[in-house]
């Protein structure tokens, strides 16, 4: 079978041969038939996170059809189509697990970084973290939902839960996560305003075709009005603030930006540093949080979602062997949406 693999951050990936992997204990064997590009595969492969001491395929937004079961798979069956996300395994049995924090447990190992990911044309997974995908995606479409979908949803509850009330929501960069979170932030008939890089006109009209009451540039936006803003945001206006972009010095913007008692959720798994800010922007029992991961529980709820809501998720399939062009791409901001990778050979028998 083909894999992509980095043997060293900063290196590209290399398109290698390996055998097809057998399921253990606990474990399916997956034909991948597609995985998306996350902004966490290019901090893994650019050293943003800390580095492995072996080679590792990325690719945490899996899909693909169930091969083989390994021994102890009572849940799953040949042939059924799931997703596997970020969070691959988990002990179980630390404070973290046993009360319902199992993305917080320390022994947790995650896919396409600590375990062999989807950038192949097989994959074993844990069956526990696994999950069923609504017949209605398509598997391109479907594989940002993975975590994309995932994280932006469990941003949006932690936002729902610390803000008291949300009405208005601000999304600082607006990328995967982003844009499928609007769709559900609209549907649930919460104003969006989507807050990107000057000039990215293509994220800026995604935004507003997805319902976004406002899109325009974040730099310079807060404190005061966006520049050419037909419905502006001022001042203390957001209810909450979500920042998928990994850049520091958008939360103190996006704390001016929110009002007393909201918060502001930073989304990413790497972030650049924060600078000082004035205490004034924080004081009024304003919050600044961080999401770590997901859980179980977070995925079936965002399927159920997924179930009710049909998300259209903005998609640009490359194929497998073109990895590395995906992740340039996703670098230099070249598309709005998500990349996702497509094997070639789908209907292919394991080796």
């Amino acid at each position: 079978m083909r894999v992509l693999e980095l043997r060293r951050p900063g290196e590209p990936l290399r398109l290698i041969q390996r055998a097809t992997p057998r399921p253990g204990p606990g474990q399916v064997l997956l034909r991948v038939t597609a995985c998306g590009v996350c902004r966490t595969d290019l901090h893994i492969v650019d050293g943003e996170l800390p580095s492995l001491d072996h080679p590792v395929v990325p690719g945490h937004e899996i899909v693909g059809i169930v091969e083989a079961l390994g021994p102890g798979v009572e849940n799953l069956r040949v042939g059924r189509r799931i997703g596997v996300p970020w969070l691959g395994w988990t002990c179980g049995h630390c404070r973290y697990c046993a009360s319902g924090r199992e993305n917080l447990c320390d022994a947790a190992r995650f896919t396409g970084y600590q375990i062999d990911g989807g950038y192949a044309d097989y994959t074993v997974a844990d069956a526990r973290y696994c999950f069923a995908i609504p017949s209605r995606y398509g598997d391109a479409e479907a594989a940002p939902l993975l975590c994309a979908g995932l994280i932006g949803y469990r941003a949006y509850a932690m936002a729902m839960t610390t803000a008291g009330g949300l009405g208005t929501l601000g999304i600082y960069g607006f990328g995967a996560a982003a844009h499928i979170l609007a769709q559900i932030a609209v549907a649930d008939g919460r104003a969006v305003y989507a807050f990107t890089r000057r000039g990215d006109y293509a994220a800026q009209a995604l935004a507003r075709k997805l319902g976004a009451a406002w899109a325009g540039p974040a730099d310079g936006a807060v404190p005061g009005a966006p520049p050419a803003s037909d419905a502006p945001v001022a001042p203390g206006s957001l209810d909450a603030a979500i920042i998928f972009a990994p850049a520091g010095e958008l939360v103190p913007q996006a704390l001016a930006a929110t009002r007393k008692g909201g918060s502001v959720v930073c989304a990413g798994i790497h972030m650049s540093d924060i600078p000082s800010f004035p205490y004034r922007f924080l004081w009024g029992e304003r919050h600044i949080v961080s999401v770590a991961n997901l859980t179980r529980a977070d995925g079936e709820a965002f399927f159920r979602a997924a179930t009710r809501i049909k998300i259209e998720t903005t998609v640009h399939p490359y194929p497998l062997i073109d990895g590395n062009q995906a992740l340039n791409d996703l670098r230099d901001g070249k598309f709005a949406g998500a990349a996702v990778l497509m094997t070639e050979n789908p209907k292919e028998s394991p080796t």
